[in-house]
């Protein structure tokens, strides 16, 4: 395996490193400081991006950040696609907020969402950005939207209560039940709540807002159907696609019934843009989760990502590919053993463009549907998003020590060229941690990968406390991103060494490495974490492992309490963050259940929920730990927090709880966020300092 040295910029693609786009004038800072938790939540982010039907220009979404309003603001830029294009620029029409960014059919103009009226909607400005007009006047929040090929329609997103006639009936109901008398809520079936929101009856269903027929009544496209599309909690447009000729709409969605909750059945579903007829099931043969829809250019084939395997929310995602004419469906990349992201067909329809995480890196590759060859069209890094225009690719690519901007390449492959240079000025001020990847054997002797982290002030003798950060999911990964939550850079500027490990179940190295965790939380993932923790100690003289704390969140929250009864000896202190406790609770009081149920082989009264329970070894907990909870945290909820902090106080264990009312399984609002990292700083340099017990 050959090792990625970012620092020495060995592995990227041409035209690609970050020198390139964020280099510094003549007269450039003679100090730079190290970067901080207040610059990971005050940078722009860069997102979104959309080419011109030309393939000129790029609409795309900046993030700022609000500080005194705590919260991101979102606004529509445009740039140059290619070399000699116009500078980046904000339209004028972004004022009173402005995300989505989507192009007219003849490219005169861009439509975005903005809630500026007092709700979500549908609005057009032209290519001078400066005025923008309202398209859209319903009576419901847009949640999202998609513009016909013909531009004769609007597929939108609203949330309607299914047995209503028309959208007054559901916003009616809605402002009923607003006043809150009474305020019981009966339920009959799972979910009751998902991710941060309890369940209300409402549905996210798809309508038509015909554009060239004024007046018009909204037709809701999934008439009859008890299902979500986008999906919920994070779906978006990915979840639909329109076919070329305007006239059908293709969308992913899991009918509910009374096994919403621990299944994962998403089916591909075709509706007539009239709704004359009800919606037609595509994919009614395969168990597994069918989604992501592309259309080929001319219509004729439909490409989409599938999980084979029912109630795995983590199967690999194979690439299908049906003919809408005959019905016939094949897997168009059986050998490529890498789970796809987004999919999207060339312009002349002979490649399909996906993206997909692969050995720590996340990149964008070129698949021959006719074949199955597979090739990479970037290289370290990762690929958050892309669009295909008739001739090229425009991508947002972050990686640790860069946050994301816009880049192009031509759609038959070669050296990619930047097209922004967002917060530019803010990173000429400051300096990141160099890192590199290593390699290790893990378990059964295979192949486990990790990142290290120097410290930004790195010192050449000197030796370093370290944060071990162990990531979530549990399948996921710690890969070569620039991550707004658990973003290794922020340790590195506070003077600390970073080292993660992806552990066998994580994501991007193949499906059985990431099956193998899976019965197996507490056995596989730990023996990688000490052989990995031990081969960074050998392999890197500047880790000192006498200051070293332990953290994770999520799964890595599960994994730092069970650390705390079964592999205490080497941390000075640990941090739970929105972890699992007592897993056999978390069986019965998460919302998701076919997560915990694969996770543990069935049901709590069926499976061993104790073979892996954190609860069942407190008595060995001995190591200060801080706890995080987020109280709208319903994946893993606010009592599982609560019970690990009530056994270390309970057992005189040192020990924190920093609680958030009003965040979910994450911590996103800015000024949460600086305390999130500042609380976790304190209680890293408190135990680590060298005169700490």
């Amino acid at each position: 395996m050959r090792r990625q040295d970012r620092r020495s910029g060995e592995g990227l693609f041409p035209a690609l490193a970050l020198a390139a786009v964020l280099a510094a004038p003549a007269l450039a800072p003679a100090a730079p400081r190290p970067f901080t938790a207040q610059d990971l939540v005050m940078l722009d982010r860069v997102s979104d991006p959309h080419l011109s039907p030309d393939g000129r220009l790029v609409a795309y979404d900046l993030r700022t950040t609000d500080w005194d309003a705590d919260r991101g603001v979102h606004a529509v830029w445009v740039a140059g696609a290619g070399p000699g294009g116009p500078a980046p620029r904000r339209l004028k029409a972004s004022d009173g907020g402005a995300t989505g960014p989507q192009w007219s059919p003849d490219g005169r103009a861009i439509y975005f969402l903005s809630g500026r009226s007092g709700s979500d909607q549908v609005w057009r400005t032209d290519l001078e950005g400066e005025r923008a007009v309202q398209v859209t006047r319903l009576p419901l929040d847009v949640g999202s939207f998609r513009v016909s090929p013909d531009g004769r329609t609007l597929v939108v997103s609203l949330a309607v209560f299914p047995d209503c006639p028309d959208l007054q009936c559901s916003k009616a109901r809605l402002d009923r039940r607003a006043e809150g008398k009474p305020s019981g809520q009966v339920h009959d079936r799972l979910f009751v709540r998902h991710w941060d929101a309890w369940a209300d009856g409402t549905r996210n269903h798809l309508f038509a807002v015909r554009l060239d027929q004024p007046g018009a009544a909204p037709v809701d496209l999934m008439r009859g159907l008890d299902a979500d599309t986008p999906s919920r909690p994070f779906g978006d447009n990915g979840d639909y696609a329109i076919a070329p000729d305007g006239r059908a709409v293709i969308f992913s969605a899991k009918i509910a019934g009374r096994t919403e909750a621990w299944s994962t059945n998403f089916d591909l579903w075709r509706a007539p843009m009239d709704a004359g007829a009800p919606p037609q099931n595509l994919t009614a043969a395969n168990p597994g989760a069918d989604a992501g829809p592309a259309v080929s250019p001319d219509g004729t084939r439909l490409a989409w990502r599938q999980q084979k395997r029912a109630g795995f929310e983590s199967d690999r995602n194979a690439v299908m590919v049906m003919d809408l004419r005959t019905g016939a469906v094949r897997e168009a990349d059986p050998a490529f053993d890498r789970s796809a992201d987004q999919i999207a067909w060339s312009a002349d329809g002979r490649t399909l463009f996906l993206t997909a995480e692969d050995l720590g890196q996340t990149r964008l590759f070129a698949l021959d549907p006719a074949t199955g060859r597979v090739r990479a069209l970037t290289g370290v890094g990762r690929v958050a998003g892309f669009d295909v225009g008739r001739d090229s690719i425009v991508f947002a690519h972050d990686a640790l020590d860069s946050p994301a901007q816009l880049f192009r390449v031509a759609a038959a492959g070669g050296p990619a060229a930047p097209l922004t240079r967002h917060n530019a000025e803010r990173l000429k001020e400051l300096t990141f941690g160099a890192y590199e990847q290593f390699a290790f054997p893990g378990w059964n002797g295979e192949t486990v990968h990790g990142y290290v982290v120097k410290p930004a002030d790195f010192q050449p003798g000197r030796r370093y406390p370290v944060a071990f950060l162990i990531h979530g999911g549990p399948q996921g990964s710690f890969g070569n991103l620039f991550h707004y939550r658990w973003n290794a850079e922020t340790y590195a500027g506070a003077g600390y060494a970073v080292v993660m490990i992806d552990f066998h179940g994580s994501t991007g190295y193949g499906q059985a490495f990431t099956d193998s965790i899976s019965g197996h939380w507490g056995d596989r993932p730990l023996e990688d974490l000490q052989k990995g923790w031990a081969y960074a100690l050998a392999r890197y003289d500047f880790l000192d492992g006498g200051r070293a704390c332990a953290l994770g969140g999520s799964y890595g929250g599960y994994m730092v309490n069970w650390i705390a009864g079964h592999w205490n000896g080497p941390w000075r202190c640990l941090v739970d963050h929105d972890g699992v406790f007592d897993n056999r609770m978390m069986g019965y009081s998460t919302e998701e259940l076919w997560f915990s149920e694969w996770e543990n082989g069935g049901t709590p009264w069926q499976a061993d929920y104790e073979r892996f329970n954190p609860v069942d070894a407190v008595a060995q907990w001995s190591k200060p730990e801080l706890v995080i909870h987020g109280g709208r945290d319903y994946r893993i909820p606010l009592e599982q927090g609560l019970g690990a902090f009530t056994a270390l106080q309970r057992k005189g264990v040192p020990s924190r709880f920093l609680y958030f009312p009003d965040e979910n399984h994450w911590v996103v609002k800015p000024h949460n966020s600086l305390q999130w990292h500042r609380t976790v700083e304190d209680w890293l340099d408190r135990w680590t300092a060298p005169e700490a017990h």
